[in-house]
């Protein structure tokens, strides 16, 4: 039987993502979540990604969830597992080692 070895709970949010850099490499991808944590989120890309490998993320979290404008948590953190499925593309699992939270461009307050 797999052991689960998450630190923390997940949840199935489709967030967008942009993949700004995979190890030394500029990326400019953009992707949905598949599944995020506190700890970590999962994602699913083109290009081909090592276990280890640094990564550079923005997601975006919409005025749904924000219940104002939209926030951007830029994202550092290290590919855990990697997933070759039959399909095109490659699914990954990234283990969040810092973030910060900003205002997403234009998503400032209206004026009062």
């Amino acid at each position: 039987m797999h052991e689960d070895k998450r630190r923390a709970r997940r949840f199935d949010l489709y967030l967008p993502v942009q993949v700004v850099t995979v190890g030394e490499t500029k990326s400019s991808e953009s992707v949905r979540t598949r599944d995020i944590s506190s700890t970590g989120l999962f994602i699913e890309f083109d290009k081909r990604v090592e276990a280890g490998a640094k990564v550079e993320l923005l997601v975006t979290l919409p005025r749904e969830i924000t219940q104002a404008g939209p926030v951007q948590i830029h994202c550092m953190g290290h590919v855990v597992r990697v997933e070759r499925g039959e399909r095109e593309r490659t699914g990954v699992a990234i283990s969040i080692d810092r973030y910060d939270f900003t205002r997403a461009p234009g998503g400032g307050q209206k004026p009062s």
